[in-house]
């Protein structure tokens, strides 16, 4: 599936890119930037997008590019907070 990518979040591609969802390198990226930069409509249309295993596994796959505070704001909300629980309670 194909999208056509927002100015606003992909400033760095030229009008009228479009981004190939079918294309693991191109989800990546999409989820990397809604994460970081998007808007709550932005995260709204990410979900709508793509299935809550995509968006996981791409979570994965990216997390460590992320910034701190949105890398440990993300984990949380996919439900990823097992190790902060693990490091409190030793």
């Amino acid at each position: 599936m194909k999208i056509s990518v927002e100015n606003r979040l992909f400033w760095y591609f030229k009008d009228g890119t479009e981004l190939d969802l079918d294309n693991l390198s191109h989800v990546d990226m999409y989820v990397q930037q809604v994460l970081t930069h998007g808007r709550t409509d932005d995260i709204k249309e990410l979900v709508k997008i793509l299935s809550p295993e995509v968006l996981k596994e791409s979570f994965n796959r990216i997390m460590r590019f992320l910034p701190k505070e949105v890398r440990l704001f993300w984990k949380a909300g996919f439900g990823d907070i097992g190790e902060h629980s693990k490091r409190n309670s030793k």
